[in-house]
């Protein structure tokens, strides 16, 4: 089982939640779903929630020591699985999912000792098709796309770019259900000030367009724009496939 977490926000119920999640186990997870059916919760209210209820600075180093220690007894137990947790309206709620409950106490007991000052509730239930994991924690299509467009700009600050500086931004897409609506699409994008790079086909021969505009590639930027086009090309039976551009420094 691969194991790579992913962190984001989203809103969760009219509020801002931070979630991080295992997205390796994701590909495991019609095996995982019979040995592991029932979901199971460790839900901590904050002491010092930030002005918008979530993690703040000062007491970050005691919740990961305390997901350090679930961690560590879920592995002396071994009960399940640390799939993720929510960072949300004062709490941080950690999710497993589990084999077993015969030991949950003895499980809580050992990873909580140290934390008696914090109010903390527990609780478990079948969820034999992982809907907590795939519903909550797990990103929608729009949600890994912000994902990855954090991470890019990531990169590009790193090579010291000036994400405020407008530059040539080449985007992808392919048709989902064929390229009937393609020339339909092509004037649409040229209506919005985009110019059509070339033809494209993946190695499942699915073809595509590669696409550019000039726009500044900065986090809430950059944000709009895919979201944008997400929902765009949606409309003519076409998929977003990311996009790349160059570094400018000044």
């Amino acid at each position: 089982m691969q194991e790579y977490w992913e962190l984001y926000m989203k809103n969760l119920e009219g509020k801002p939640a931070s979630i991080q999640f295992n997205a390796g186990i994701s590909m495991d997870i019609e095996e995982l779903q019979y040995s592991y059916p029932i979901v199971a919760f460790v839900k901590v209210k904050l002491k010092e929630p930030n002005e918008h209820s979530l993690l703040g600075e000062h007491e970050e180093p005691e919740i990961l020591f305390m997901e350090d220690k679930l961690e560590a007894s879920l592995i002396k137990f071994r009960i399940g699985k640390y799939v993720g947790r929510i960072i949300s309206d004062g709490h941080v709620t950690f999710l497993f999912y589990v084999q077993f409950t015969y030991n949950w106490q003895d499980f809580l007991e050992f990873a909580l000792d140290e934390f008696k000052s914090y109010e903390i509730s527990n609780g478990h239930q079948e969820d034999r098709e992982w809907n907590y994991y795939k519903k909550l924690l797990y990103p929608t299509p729009k949600e890994w796309q912000l994902i990855q467009n954090h991470k890019v700009c990531d990169v590009l600050k790193t090579k010291e770019d000036n994400l405020h500086l407008a530059r040539a931004i080449e985007h992808k897409l392919f048709f989902s259900n064929g390229d009937e609506k393609k020339d339909e699409l092509v004037s649409k994008l040229d209506v919005k000030g985009f110019k059509i790079q070339s033809e494209i086909e993946n190695e499942e021969g699915v073809k595509g367009l590669k696409f550019y505009r000039l726009d500044k590639p900065f986090y809430h930027d950059i944000d709009e724009l895919t979201l944008y086009l997400i929902d765009l090309l949606e409309e003519y039976g076409a998929s977003y496939d990311g996009w790349e551009t160059s570094v400018v420094k000044s």
